[in-house]
């Protein structure tokens, strides 16, 4: 896959100014309804999907500007790094905004009563990597990553493009081998032309934006690497001093996203990290031609569809076999008696069915057909 910029060079990585184009002031704003704040949470049915699942037991690392304390976040923040100071503030500082955004739309509660997220009882791991002014060095990124698979994140949500360095896809790797799901922005434009890095890594979600209407959105870039979309245009979140902010960026689209991820990895704890991400494509509704496309990737996430849907594992999706029932996901404890360790079922099938999906293959070709998915 190629880029416009060096992957392996040393450049900074260029965050918060390409990837969340407009954001409120830090002050407190005051929408007029709750479906005015947060539209996004009625498009993507978010009421019925946390009937479902709310994210509990899963830690999502917000790899950012930091995350300042928050009355919406005060029930799920945990103590995470500052990177860049190296200081003693364990994530819990920001000075620009964009990192405590990110982290309402994954994990807020509502409890201070403006913001909730896609996954309300996840817990936020705020781990600063980008300094106030949004230009970071892709080395720090990857300290960040390391940082994150130390303190047990099932997710690692990253709001920034920019270049790559050898230690940034090493850390991916690793993360990738310890089963953690990354998601990352795909780029914006005018700033970007093209999908970024880590975006373009085949075991990162690459995640596009859409507006209001369910369209694509203006200021989200295209490519082959795009995997899904979520919602991108005047997205309301948490923001400083108790505030709150609103984004439009492929950012907001990956917190989101992300969110989807952790509802998922709370659902079917065993499910790996690879059928997380199948989960999410595999369910997603289909936007622009038919299958997938550059704009949409395969579609806008569905998160009621992702949490209950009958999706055949890797390997079965482009095939006449049905998986028997071993292979089904392992729902989360107390759902069901019948729940099986759906990483070593997964592998089992497969290694009896050819053993030729052991390795990543989220992305098929244009002419695949597309997944059976029961709804």
């Amino acid at each position: 896959m190629s880029l416009d910029r060096s992957q392996f060079g040393v450049g900074l990585l260029a965050t918060l100014a390409a990837l969340t184009v407009a954001a409120a002031s830090p002050a407190h704003l005051e929408p007029t309804s709750s479906s005015e704040r947060q539209w996004h949470l009625q498009y993507l049915k978010a009421a019925q999907a946390h009937n479902l699942n709310q994210g509990k037991n899963v830690i999502v690392a917000v790899l950012d500007t930091g995350v300042t304390p928050h009355p919406d976040l005060a029930d799920n923040l945990l103590k995470g790094a500052d990177l860049i100071q190296g200081g003693t503030s364990a994530g819990q500082i920001d000075s620009n905004g964009h990192g405590t955004g990110m982290a309402g739309l994954i994990g807020a509660t509502g409890h201070g009563g403006s913001v909730q997220g896609i996954a309300p009882q996840s817990k936020i791991l705020p781990v600063v990597v980008t300094p106030p002014n949004g230009r970071g060095d892709p080395d720090v990124l990857a300290e960040g990553i390391d940082f994150a698979i130390s303190q047990g994140a099932k997710v690692i949500s990253i709001s920034s493009v920019g270049g790559a360095s050898p230690r940034l896809v090493q850390a991916i790797r690793t993360a990738t081998a310890a089963n953690i799901t990354i998601v990352a922005a795909a780029g914006n434009r005018p700033e970007d032309a093209f999908v970024g890095y880590p975006a373009v890594e085949e075991a990162v979600i690459a995640v596009g934006g859409i507006d209001r209407t369910g369209e694509h959105a203006a200021v989200s870039v295209a490519g082959p690497e795009i995997d899904v979309v979520a919602p991108a245009v005047d997205i309301y979140s948490t923001g400083l001093n108790g505030g709150y902010r609103v984004g439009t960026g492929t950012s907001d689209a990956t917190a989101i996203v992300a969110g989807a991820a952790a509802l998922i990895r709370s659902k079917y704890p065993n499910l790996p990290a690879q059928e997380v991400a199948h989960r999410l494509t595999a369910t997603a509704v289909d936007k622009g031609p038919p299958g997938r496309d550059d704009q949409y990737g395969y579609g806008v996430i569905d998160l009621v569809a992702a949490l209950t849907a009958d999706v055949p594992p890797l390997g079965f999706e482009s095939s006449n076999v049905t998986p028997p029932a071993s292979a089904e996901a392992a729902p989360e404890k107390g759902d069901d008696s019948s729940a099986t360790v759906r990483g070593l079922a997964t592998l089992g099938v497969l290694v009896a069915a050819g053993g030729g999906y052991l390795f990543w293959r989220r992305r098929r070709r244009a002419d695949d057909p597309p997944p059976r998915v029961s709804r």
